[in-house]
């Protein structure tokens, strides 16, 4: 059985994970009693053990360091809870991403502002307002005919997913606000109420009414650090996309949107950056299936609105050959990363799989050839059926 120190800051959600993992499991983790959050963390005992000085951290009773609340929680955790089979574990794992680079900077983007932790900016709430309804949404929809996010029973995903939706539940919200999601209240409330989870967090209340923008309240040194580690997170994320400017895909589409492509393909070429984006080619699987030429555009269509948010990384081009109950559907892809981005996040995972995909190389001629086909709407498929439509993702 697991056992060891959990070094944290009190009320921290990330912390919680593991606490509400080891009461299911029975694992015997102690917090430590003398954690002073800004010093203990800067000593050079604790820098020894945790390099990077943060919370929580996690030093096994024989002497192991783990860190990241996801890593520490499975770790504490019983098979139960780390999923029962590959599947499962995998789900887990990408329930873990959805809550950190999904829910938490969505949430704190606008509970921290309201709090008086992070500068308040109408905008920057307001965009937070619309993706936290994105968030909400999906999880709405997967919950419907779900207990729990994996499989029949409780496990990590449904602890880390609620735990980072703590704050909005708390401060934000209000019964107006969760109404019209109440797939995912329901399931909320069940992984808060489980006595596992009451013995760490206490009976929680639901927010009345979203809190208000108060300039002259003070904060806890514990809200300064959740702001820390949420400015950090995405302070890495920008600057993995600022850090990358020797092709803008932003300035390709208003190329291509603008010009003709005698000029936008040679702009592309020109402008590419094979070291940080990669070309794929993408064909459906099943043209068996494929009717009528608008059904399978509004096929396209779909997919490309279920992947919204990757617009600002990604663009495509994808083109329907052939004509009604003889038809293909394939295209090509351009994206920042060199594995495929689908994956990556919960909500982009939708559609990729009927489709096959092929990463191309950007130095081949026949990728060339490929590229202008498909970006300038011509020629045929690999069966000889001609170009009958295409829609662009930008």
């Amino acid at each position: 059985m697991a056992s060891g120190t959990l070094y944290t800051y009190p009320e921290n959600f990330r912390a919680y994970k593991a606490l509400i993992a080891a009461q299911f499991s029975g694992a015997e983790v102690k917090v430590a009693e003398d954690f002073v959050f800004g010093e203990t963390n800067k000593s050079e005992a604790f820098l020894k053990k945790f390099p990077l000085g943060k919370v929580p951290a996690f030093e096994t009773s024989d002497g192991e360091y783990i860190t990241e609340s996801n890593a520490i929680a499975y770790y504490v955790a019983n098979d139960q809870l780390r999923g029962k089979t590959d599947v499962d574990r995998a789900k887990i794992l990408q329930w873990f991403g959805f809550a950190d680079l999904e829910i938490w900077p969505t949430s704190s983007a606008w509970v921290f502002p309201l709090l008086g932790i992070m500068p308040y900016d109408e905008q920057t709430i307001n965009n937070a307002k619309k993706d936290v309804e994105k968030v909400l949404t999906f999880l709405n929809s997967h919950l419907l005919t779900r207990t729990y996010l994996v499989g029949e029973r409780l496990t990590l995903a449904d602890i880390s997913v609620a735990m980072t939706l703590l704050y909005l539940y708390r401060y934000i919200l209000e019964p107006n606000l969760r109404k019209p999601y109440q797939n995912v209240n329901r399931w909320f409330q069940t992984v808060i109420n489980q006595p596992e989870s009451i013995a760490v967090i206490g009976a929680f209340k639901l927010a009345d009414k979203t809190i208000e923008y108060d300039p002259n309240k003070s904060v806890t040194t514990q809200e300064r650090a959740e702001a820390k580690e949420t400015m950090e997170v995405e302070l890495k994320l920008t600057s993995e996309i600022k850090t990358k400017k020797a092709f803008q895909v932003d300035d390709f589409k208003r190329v291509y949107s603008n010009e003709d492509e005698a000029i936008s393909i040679p702009y592309f070429w020109e402008h590419f950056d094979p070291e940080n984006y990669s070309i794929w080619f993408c064909e459906y699987k099943y043209p068996e299936e494929l009717t009528k030429v608008f059904m399978s555009c509004n096929l396209i269509g779909g997919m490309f609105q279920r992947l919204d948010k990757m617009r600002k990384h990604a663009f495509a081009s994808v083109c329907l050959f052939g004509t009604d109950n003889d038809s293909s559907i394939s295209g090509v892809w351009v994206w920042q990363g060199h594995e495929l981005i689908f994956p990556t996040c919960l909500d982009w995972t939708v559609d990729y799989e009927s489709y096959s995909w092929t990463k191309l190389d950007p130095l081949d001629e026949e990728t060339k050839g490929i590229v202008q086909q498909y970006f300038s709407w011509s020629g045929t498929d690999k069966n000889g059926r001609k170009f009958n439509q295409g829609k662009i993702y930008k």
